[in-house]
């Protein structure tokens, strides 16, 4: 079978016009210029902040170091309407700035302990001024500062943490002081209510960062420090800026070594004052228990506990577990009073403290007679403090034990024993006799008023006496009878004629009494010799017999 004619077909083909070069072209121009567009933007950002007083759409700027880096787009409130949100464009290469550690606020006029500041806002208006960070996590969502941030985050210096109890003044910016120089501020304060405690944030520059170590003690300033002592009233004042707004002071007690350096991060604890801080050094300690017969008004926490005037102790609670039962050998009830015996304090045992050699020590001394007694510390303000002194009088020592903790041995206070004394007087008088005494003194007092009587009579008739004509005229015969006898010497005066007649007598008597004396001689030897001559016969020679 012959083969089938074949029939030729027609190809078509579709060729492109040249008339779609022309939008093929311009939707890349287009395409293009988007793409350098939004290469040419920079990132999106969002700020959070409590209200966005001064803050504009599209006119607030964001600058760092006064150079504009970025634009505020956008102001609106977030959806619980509880605060604002901002969206600002930044500009192109400003990418590596925004991170963990960047910080943002608002620059406007300000007055505050540090002077006055933000006056340029005054005419070009309020801006949001950015501190770059150094961290390498990249972020966009930021909250905007209250307060200007006190040191940037790669500032050289130490942040450390301060821990301290509700009350505190501590605001942002506050000074943190050394003997009176500012070395650092306050960053950030903030309330913990579960631990209720207040706790802050201190930034302290370089180079005094150094002074920082793990012995350091921080308190509260005050600006002016008064004390009063035995050497006098002395005054010292801190700068005028924690005159007016208080802040934070540090340094190491006398007493205590220098430390390492510390950790940045490190926790401290704030004292209310510098003898606060002084206290925390004692961290090594031997608890007693007190139980005190006599009244506890004006004992406290904090109380000193001495030994002679030495402060070795404080007062830790007043009363301690009061509901808590006590020894049986107590014949009443006693309030406990918790006390903590510091060996640091008159010792240096920071590396060898053995408790035990210090419990056996106190309990020699108990035994000894060492007793604890409440004292007056301040006669005005009523204030006490425990007393530790041997007494030679006490009772014999007897080891008890109050809630798992040793008792330390007391004796009634001063006020107490003049109470004692006073009650036991009292008794005494109850016990005397009254009406014996009473009988007596009566008839003691009609004896007295008899003898008054008679004392009165008397007293009358010695009136009457001095009364009587003839004894006031006694006066004038006696001043009469005394010019008579003046009279009467002055003729014996010396140089005068009686005198001389006086003299001559008194001569020729003398030598009378001369020439008599022989006569009373012989009269004296021979009685008879004014009867009898007198002869002066030889004395007989004795003769022989013949």
């Amino acid at each position: 079978m012959p083969d089938a004619p074949q029939r030729a077909t027609r190809q078509h083909r579709r060729r492109l016009s040249p008339i779609w070069i022309v939008p093929l072209v311009a939707v890349l121009i287009g395409m293009w210029m988007l793409y350098d567009n939004l290469a040419g933007l920079g990132p999106t950002i969002t700020l959070e902040m409590k209200n966005a007083e001064g803050i504009e759409a599209g006119k607030t700027l964001i600058k760092t170091r006064n150079v504009e880096v970025g634009r505020v787009e956008e102001v609106a409130l977030s959806d619980d309407m509880s605060h604002t949100v901002i969206t600002a464009r930044m500009k192109p290469g400003t990418e590596r700035m925004l991170n963990d550690e960047t910080r943002f606020w608002v620059v406007k006029p300000r007055i505050d302990r540090e002077g006055i500041s933000g006056l340029g806002t005054v005419l070009s208006g309020a801006y949001i001024q950015l501190l770059p960070g150094n961290a390498d996590a990249s972020q966009r969502n930021f909250d905007v500062l209250d307060q200007p941030p006190v040191a940037p985050p790669d500032a050289p210096g130490i942040r450390i943490n301060l821990v301290s109890q509700v009350g505190s003044s501590l605001r942002t910016g506050d000074p943190i002081t050394y003997q009176g120089f500012t070395v650092g501020r306050v960053e950030n304060t903030a309330f913990d209510p579960q631990e209720k405690e207040m706790r802050h944030r201190l930034y302290i520059q370089s180079p005094y960062d150094v002074l920082v170590t793990d012995t350091t003690r921080f308190w509260v300033s005050s600006g002016i420090d008064l004390n009063l002592n035995s050497q006098g009233f002395q005054v010292n004042v801190e700068s005028i800026e924690s005159l007016i707004g208080g802040g934070v002071t540090f340094g190491v007690p006398e007493d205590v070594k220098m430390g390492q350096p510390a950790e940045p991060g490190a926790t401290y604890q704030l004292f209310s004052d510098r003898e606060s801080a002084r206290e925390g050094t004692f961290d090594r300690y031997l608890d007693y228990v007190l139980l005190v017969d006599d009244t506890v008004r004006g004992l406290g926490k904090g109380d000193p506990v001495e030994y002679r005037g030495v402060r070795v102790g404080t007062v830790e609670a007043v009363p301690w577990r009061f509901s808590a039962p006590q020894p049986d050998t107590l014949s009443r009830f006693a309030i406990p009073v918790l006390i903590r015996i510091e060996p640091q304090r008159f010792d240096d045992i920071q590396a060898d403290f053995n408790a035990d050699e210090w419990r056996g020590r106190l309990r020699g001394m108990f035994e000894n007679g060492l007793r604890a007694t409440l004292k007056a510390g301040n006669l005005l303000t009523g204030a006490l403090f425990v007393d530790l002194n041997f007494k030679e009088d006490s009772a014999a020592y007897k080891a008890l034990t109050f809630e798992g903790k040793p008792v330390f041995p007391t004796t009634s206070g001063g006020f107490a024993q003049i109470e004692q004394k006073v009650a036991n007087l009292l008794d005494k008088l109850n016990e005397l006799k009254v009406d014996p005494i009473l009988d007596s003194l009566d008839q003691t007092l009609a004896t007295t008023q008899a003898t008054m009587r008679k004392v009165n009579e008397i007293a009358t008739s010695v009136e009457t006496v001095l009364n009587d004509p003839a004894t006031r005229q006694l006066p004038q015969n006696l001043n009469a009878t005394l010019r008579q006898t003046r009279e009467t010497l002055e003729g014996f005066a010396p140089g005068s004629q009686g005198y001389r007649e006086l003299n001559d007598t008194l001569s020729r008597l003398e030598s009378l009494m001369r020439d008599l004396q022989p006569i009373a001689r012989t009269l004296s030897e021979e009685p008879n010799a004014l009867i009898f001559d007198s002869q002066d016969t030889p004395d007989p020679q004795p003769k022989a017999p013949r």
